[in-house]
């Protein structure tokens, strides 16, 4: 596996470490894409798709912690690129262990989900399951990375030395229609570790940021402490949230939450990590 610390940082460039990546598929071979929809995932899975044929396949886990909007996203690459997707249905909030919203209720959501990717990747014959995992995400708050290695995942960017702003670039440089996507996490991520996760709550927050979306911010999520909405938006966006007040506020009540603050700082990733006395400096 590759040191991701020694990715330089000045000296990118896109075909060489396009082709490390194209290097590593080849040798995992038949392989099964775990897809998101994501830009890391999408990327991953149209390079494997253009290295490996009908050797490879995508599959979409869908559960009630993914947006619908996700859902249709993905089948859209996934259509545009002629990339073969089967989605597969699963309920993680019944797994007591995951439902609690530990801080480490990744590792659990990974360890639920391995079974049902490695009875598809098997049932096509395909001997290796990869995910868009890169060097990035290990400078981050990322439990799931352990259940991952446990279950024999490969992670085809690390072993490249590929970092997230590079995987955009690849993906500019190919001139790939979601390039540009904003990031995405699950639904649990908007949720206070130790507040149980239940259907209801992620509706909830679902429901707010489709508002958000349709009030066409670039980026942004609805965070939800009991029912106050932190609602988070980019710096540069600050302005223009507090102008769509008025149409913003009654939206997310409507939706279920009493109260409506905006956070100052702005959207940034991980934002509910921030109380955890390891999180990554």
């Amino acid at each position: 596996m590759h040191d991701c610390t020694t990715t330089p940082g000045g000296d990118f460039h896109p075909e060489s470490k396009l082709l490390a990546l194209k290097q590593e598929i080849e040798r995992i071979g038949p392989l099964l894409v775990s897809f998101s929809g994501g830009v890391d995932s999408a990327l991953l899975a149209v390079v494997a798709h253009a290295v490996l044929g009908d050797r490879m396949a995508c599959a979409f886990l869908d559960s009630p912690l993914v947006p619908r909007t996700a859902v249709a996203e993905a089948r859209d690459i996934a259509r545009e690129h002629g990339l073969p997707l089967v989605v597969i249905t699963h309920d993680p909030l019944e797994i007591p262990a995951f439902a609690a919203n530990p801080s480490d209720r990744c590792y659990h959501c990974k360890k639920a989900l391995a079974p049902f990717l490695k009875r598809e990747a098997t049932a096509r014959g395909f001997p290796g399951i990869v995910d868009g995992v890169n060097c990035t995400d290990f400078g981050e708050h990322r439990p799931g990375l352990a259940a991952s290695a446990e279950e024999g995942f490969e992670h085809p960017f690390v072993a490249a030395g590929i970092t997230k702003p590079e995987i955009r670039a690849i993906a500019r440089s190919l001139g790939l229609s979601f390039a540009e996507k904003p990031s995405a996490a699950c639904l649990a991520s908007r949720i206070p570790y130790g507040v149980p996760l239940t259907p209801a709550l992620l509706a909830m927050v679902e429901e707010a940021e489709e508002t958000l979306r349709g009030l066409g911010f670039s980026q942004g999520r609805v965070r939800a402490h009991g029912r106050l909405a932190r609602v988070e938006v980019p710096a540069a966006e600050l302005p223009r949230a507090l102008e769509a007040a008025p149409r913003l506020v009654p939206a997310l009540k409507a939706a279920g939450f009493a109260y409506v603050t905006l956070d100052l700082e702005g959207y940034r990733p991980g934002a509910m990590d921030e109380v955890l006395g390891d999180r990554p400096k």
